[in-house]
């Protein structure tokens, strides 16, 4: 009898521990109170099985959310904020405790690596610890008034209901950046995760669930809400909304900007990247190597970070291409939760034919492959969902180049002259979210962090592009959307600033002189 992955990894003990019933049988449990609509297939990328179903959210499920966290807030924006970090705090032991479980169920799933599974949790965790101290920090201005016997300050209230859209490569990650610091701020939330990955919304939704159980909160404070585009249209064009926080292409990140425009709402946004590495003269290569590699490939290249460029310069072309085709030769490519594997599947079979498109593309427009791609088959690749990692030599101009294929492919690109010729280049595209120059010279290294230097929301020194760590602000700009979440004073995005002025005195006088006495 043949062992599935499932069962030789221990899925259905992972997903029964996350409160989600049998796998490959009937509908998911847990807190799925506000969907009653149509059945929602998840199927997993690994072996292509059917992990579970769950119903998805009607606008009328839409509605019965709405109005539970709306009224959730009424009590959660008064409770004080160092209350709110505990509740924070609670989740994020919650998570510790389900750590290896809600890991396994994302790398399964979403197809990253069991490792990256289990760094996204730690990423949640992290998060919940970051806001936990920020609930004692929550902070505003005191000003001098210019008139006598007069105190002015500014404070920052809960913002109300916020929506968060995300994706399917971070599919707890991203949830937890908005809502850990929401909750603090005292918002309630509105979640619609990503239809490739609704198992992985629910289980995050049990957790919370739990926590608001245990504390007699309303479960209005944090709610899910399943389905397709739709419901991400809902949340967009609600006036109830005040924020939307949407995670996905710059396609769809001009959609909901435009609605929520609109009505003159809030958005923010994390979307597409197009990340370059510069490598100088003075890169140290095997840095290089390390992080041009992991940047290229870790998660089958479907991160926002990913490495898509690597601009090298002429005199260190030949030796770092050498460098990087060799290590590729060593990649192996396979079942996620195997650790001795590097590179698991692409998400599912569209992500597939955009990946051959791509390559098809780059010979077309002039480029040279020197990597081989391809899609896998036969034995472990039943899914038909892996493909190997590309490498190809290119021009910055390609349209191919110029635009974000969700996928591993490498473009290596030549440059000649000083960094500024490379800082061009790296700048040369729509996107903006991070980039990294390899370099042991220190004026090169502070040109490139300069304001005449790299455009993107990251830049780093001597290490590569993928990641971010929970303390510093995260996100891009152009058409990366310019939205900011997780750590630095990314808090203000989900709350309202308000300026007080207070009179103490016997009198009221009046700004600029003015007088009016009755």
């Amino acid at each position: 009898m043949t062992t599935t992955i499932a069962e030789q990894f221990g899925m259905t003990a992972a997903l029964s521990q996350l409160g989600i019933r049998e796998i490959n049988e009937g509908t998911s449990t847990g807190n799925q109170q506000f969907a009653s609509g149509e059945i929602l297939e998840s199927y997993s990328p690994v072996d292509g099985q059917l992990i579970g179903k769950v119903r998805m959210s009607t606008p009328a499920d839409y509605e019965k959310a709405m109005q539970a966290a709306t009224e959730a807030f009424k009590t959660f924006r008064l409770m004080p904020a160092p209350r709110r970090g505990e509740i924070v705090r609670q989740f994020g032991e919650k998570l510790r405790q389900h750590k290896e479980a809600l890991g396994k169920l994302v790398s399964y799933e979403m197809g990253k690596s069991y490792q990256e599974g289990l760094g996204e949790v730690q990423e949640m965790i992290d998060i919940c610890d970051f806001a936990v101290g920020l609930s004692r920090q929550l902070h505003g201005l005191t000003m001098h008034s210019e008139r006598p016997g007069h105190r002015m300050y500014e404070q920052y209230h809960p913002l109300g209901v916020i929506g968060i859209i995300s994706a399917f490569n971070f599919p707890v990650a991203v949830w937890s950046w908005n809502t850990a610091l929401a909750w603090i701020c005292g918002d309630v939330c509105i979640w619609k995760p990503s239809e490739k990955t609704p198992l992985c919304g629910i289980a995050c939704q049990n957790i919370i669930a739990e926590v608001l159980r245990e504390n007699n909160l309303p479960e209005g404070i944090s709610c899910l809400v399943t389905g397709d585009y739709k419901i991400g249209e809902l949340l967009s064009k609600d006036t109830r909304v005040p924020l939307v926080s949407a995670t996905g292409s710059t396609r769809m990140g001009k959609i909901v900007a435009q609605e929520v425009a609109a009505r003159l709402g809030r958005s923010l946004l994390e979307l597409g990247g197009n990340n370059a590495i510069i490598v100088t003269p003075d890169a140290d290569i095997k840095m290089t190597v390390i992080g041009a590699v992991f940047g290229a490939v870790g998660t089958a290249g479907q991160r926002c970070t990913t490495t898509r460029r690597l601009i090298i310069h002429e005199s260190m072309y030949d030796k770092v291409t050498e460098a990087i085709v060799a290590a590729y030769g060593q990649l192996r490519i396979g079942n996620p939760l195997d650790q001795n594997n590097h590179v698991g599947p692409l998400i599912d079979k569209d992500a597939v034919a955009m990946y051959e498109k791509a390559l098809h593309d780059v010979v077309a427009q002039g480029g040279r492959i020197l990597v081989e791609g391809g899609v896998l088959s036969g034995d472990g690749y039943e899914s038909g969902c892996y493909v190997k990692p590309a490498i190809a030599e290119a021009e910055n101009h390609f349209a191919i180049v110029q635009h974000e294929t969700f996928a591993p492919i490498l473009y290596l690109l030549k440059y000649s002259g000083d960094v500024e010729n490379a800082i061009d280049i790296q700048n040369g595209v729509a996107q903006g979210l991070s980039s990294a120059i390899m370099t042991n010279n220190l004026r090169e290294a502070e040109r490139f962090l300069s304001a005449a230097g790299s455009d993107c929301g990251i830049a780093n020194v001597n290490i590569g592009t993928s990641g971010a760590e929970i303390g510093g602000a995260f996100g891009g700009e152009k058409e990366t959307g310019g939205g900011r979440e997780s750590g630095s004073d990314a808090w203000k995005v989900y709350m309202r600033r308000q300026t007080n002025t207070i009179n103490y005195s016997t009198s009221l006088p009046l700004a600029q002189g003015i007088k009016f006495d009755l």
